[in-house]
């Protein structure tokens, strides 16, 4: 049987694809500046701050949810999110050093 495509990459090179997967859309990047903003965040507040539908707010939170971006607790109806601490971190720390690793090579192209 032969390699699936993800199989030639590293985990790292994996696991910070599938995290910015996550957050590829502009409704998520607006989703996690106002959990950020807010430090734990109602579903029901964001689709007032957002003007979107309650069932695309729900979509876009489970997909962050299961890359582990966020994460939730269920009270009563009522479900609130925040920022997963570990995942965020590891991503600014691959994000970071990802980002870091570019060293302009002065008149190159």
């Amino acid at each position: 049987m032969g390699l699936t495509k993800s199989e030639i990459f590293t985990a790292e090179q994996n696991q910070l694809s599938q995290l910015l997967k996550a957050m590829a859309h502009p409704a998520r990047i607006a989703i996690l500046q106002q959990i950020i903003s807010a430090n734990a965040c109602i579903c029901g507040d964001l689709v007032e701050e957002l003007g979107l539908a309650q069932a695309t707010i729900s979509q876009h939170l489970k997909e962050l949810k299961n890359a582990g971006i966020i994460q939730g607790t269920i009270e009563g109806v009522t479900v609130c999110y925040c920022i997963n601490p570990t995942t965020w971190k590891l991503l600014e720390t691959q994000l970071g050093a990802f980002l870091g690793s570019f060293k302009d090579p002065k008149g190159c192209c």
